[in-house]
């Protein structure tokens, strides 16, 4: 391996050691893990919501987010409850229990990079950008994971407020 592989593989290993860090770190200081957060953060975005728009929303399977769903409702975190309209359909909201937590949870990752990223000129974010999706390529990462494929901002990405109540 030559020098400019090592330091790719090297650059690689630190950013996945980052998230991984920072995914225990959140679990220390919350009790709960990070696509944990980021379901209630998109329950607190999108308000009462169903699981597949929750699903959408997150980037996780119906299924995963279920199962998630499960156990933030045993901890308290969220309620879920059958439409009035339609009972097949069952949507889920924030406690103030939840919306507690999230108040004083530490912010993603994302939000220390983005804020060095926007430091950097327009000529270099876009070279990143190239630089940072032929890896993902080179990877065997699918293309469909791209930010221009998807079809709204994750809420890891997405501005976060709490839904107005209807």
């Amino acid at each position: 391996m030559n020098e400019s592989e090592t330091r790719v593989l090297s650059a690689i290993r630190r950013i996945v050691h980052a998230v991984d860090s920072h995914s225990k770190e959140l679990e220390r200081a919350l009790g709960i893990t990070l696509p944990q957060l980021v379901v209630l953060r998109a329950i607190r975005m999108l308000g009462e919501v169903t699981t597949g728009k929750l699903s959408a929303a997150a980037s996780l399977s119906p299924a995963t987010v279920t199962t998630i769903l499960d156990k933030l409702e045993a901890r308290g975190l969220v309620v879920r409850y059958r439409s009035a309209e339609d009972r097949r359909v069952v949507h889920s909201k924030l406690t103030e229990q939840g919306a507690r937590m999230l108040d004083g949870a530490p912010p993603f990752l994302h939000e220390r990079f983005v804020s060095g990223f926007a430091k950097v000129d327009a000529a270099r974010q876009a070279a990143l950008i190239a630089a940072l999706e032929e890896v993902a390529d080179m990877m065997g990462a699918p293309a469909a994971r791209r930010s221009e494929a998807l079809p709204a901002p994750l809420p890891l990405e997405a501005e976060l407020k709490p839904q107005d109540a209807a």
